[in-house]
């Protein structure tokens, strides 16, 4: 747990932790709106097109092996960000830790998956969240205090320890598991297209490019043909058969797209508008952090007890009944008064539904497809974020071309929650018309048939092979 939790925190760390420093980044380096924006996109464009490579690979080749070695190209590329002199460079670290990332992500919710006993996985993946999800939290602070006391630069470097832990502990104490069931070469071919119709299509998306943008479609599409005639698909297309497994990656689509968008301007608004420190706009979100801490354990128990539909479906209300009450945020304002009620209602929603949503997407696909399945979700969710954040300057009414402050960031801010809030009321219709509430009693009853069969092959070919031969008897004839 330590290890998958660490692992995955330094991949969200540096998905929160860069918005604080965002503002300090582009006056030091002299950095457009555009600028800023591919510093963040730069990670999410390669991490959301690799990694359901990076989950293919871990079931072909050993999920700890590839989990770890992510683990260390991760660190290697955060050193590049912390030394980068310019946006250039930055950006291609940044690139490189997504490349790194995806190897990583994937992996540590696999290795839970094909680790912990069926009727403990609801509850560990709750902890997962939970944990993984302060990480997340906690990067605004972090990222806060380390731009005040030092510099923008150690927000990167401070992954190097992290990851080093990461690889130590993993490598004694993690357990090697892999997909049995594949067989032939590598499906290299839809692992090319794959990648590079997510790329083409964000990258499209981002710089407003129609041509790049239905290439990349294009792309994606004979992606889907190639993989549905390959004898051994990278991305195995009969999961998306399941309906909880196509409605969770709904839900999560909705949910992390106004997440992403509304966390990274929350941090420019706090620091350009309102006048907060980069430590005072980090701390502003430790409420985040101390009620996912309190609350992401309970409601995994709580999905695994009720059955993840109701909190799946509340999750989503709150969430957007927080970003409704973030229309108070102006300049003038009190933290008390606007800032802090807007985000614990937020944050009440996001505990809701993180745990239950991250069970059921691996609930609903084979234990054999844990890596796959952990990096369809991650896809998603990444490549929701990186295009909420890519389609700002629209939703907003911003100049990508120029810096944004003051009022005019304020009141793309207020545009941004009100479509963000809409997003996520169409997750929650989602949740309630496809997801049922029994998915994790039926797919933790099936995992454990699954073990008591291979532990009786197992025990069977063990008697066999021990055991010695029964001697032969003549029957005596029949009178």
């Amino acid at each position: 747990m330590l290890t998958t939790v660490l692992g995955s925190g330094i991949a969200f760390l540096d998905g929160t932790v860069i918005n604080v420093a965002l503002p300090t980044i582009g006056r030091e380096l002299d950095a457009s709106f555009a600028g800023l924006s591919w510093i963040a996109n730069g990670y999410l464009v390669t991490l959301a097109s690799l990694i359901l490579v990076g989950g293919s690979v871990g079931d072909r080749l050993g999920r700890k092996r590839v989990y770890l070695a992510g683990a260390g190209a991760f660190a290697l590329a955060s050193l590049m960000c912390g030394m980068a002199p310019n946006v250039p460079l930055l950006v291609v670290a940044r690139a490189f830790q997504g490349v790194a990332g995806a190897f990583l992500v994937p992996g540590s919710l696999a290795l839970i998956q094909t680790t912990f006993h069926p009727d403990d996985r609801a509850r560990a993946i709750g902890a997962w969240s939970g944990l993984a999800g302060i990480t997340t939290a906690i990067g605004p602070f972090l990222g806060g205090w380390l731009v005040e006391a030092a510099s923008w630069r150690w927000v990167f470097l401070l992954n190097l320890p992290m990851a080093a832990v990461v690889i130590l502990v993993g490598q004694r104490h993690l357990l090697e598991s892999r997909d049995p069931t594949i067989e032939g070469r590598p499906d290299l071919p839809g692992a090319a297209l794959g990648a590079l119709g997510l790329a083409a299509s964000t990258y499209g998306l981002i710089q407003e490019d129609v041509v790049v943008g239905l290439v990349g479609l294009a792309v994606l599409a004979t992606f889907v043909v190639v993989e549905a005639r390959t004898a051994h698909p990278m991305l195995p297309l009969g999961i998306f058969r399941s309906r909880q497994f196509s409605g969770a990656n709904a839900v999560t689509f909705a949910v992390y797209a106004a997440l992403s968008a509304v966390l990274f301007l929350l941090s420019l608004v706090l620091q350009q508008a309102l006048g907060y420190s980069p430590l005072a706009a980090g701390a502003a979100t430790v409420p985040l952090t101390l009620v996912m801490l309190a609350l992401s354990s309970r409601s995994g128990a709580l999905a695994q007890r009720i059955g993840p539909r109701i909190p799946m479906t509340l999750g989503p209300l709150g969430i957007a009944a927080g970003m409704v009450l973030m229309l108070r945020i102006d300049t003038g304002g009190t933290y008390l008064a606007q800032v802090l009620p807007a985000l614990l209602v937020f944050s009440g929603g996001l505990v809701l539904t993180v745990a239950p949503l991250t069970s059921t997407v691996l609930a609903a696909a084979d234990a054999r497809h844990a890596g796959v399945a952990s990096g369809v979700n991650n896809a998603v969710s990444r490549a929701a974020g990186l295009i909420a954040v890519a389609g700002l300057p629209i939703i907003a009414g911003f100049d990508a071309s120029a810096a944004v402050g003051g009022e005019t960031l304020v009141d793309g801010f207020h545009r941004a929650t009100v479509v963000g809030a809409a997003v996520v009321l169409v997750g929650a219709a989602i949740a309630w018309l496809t997801i049922r509430s029994d998915v994790l009693e039926v797919a933790a009853g099936e995992d454990a048939k699954a073990e008591e069969d291979e532990a009786a092959v197992e025990a069977c070919f063990s008697c066999a092979v021990s055991s010695p031969p029964t001697p032969h008897r003549e029957r005596a004839p029949m009178k």
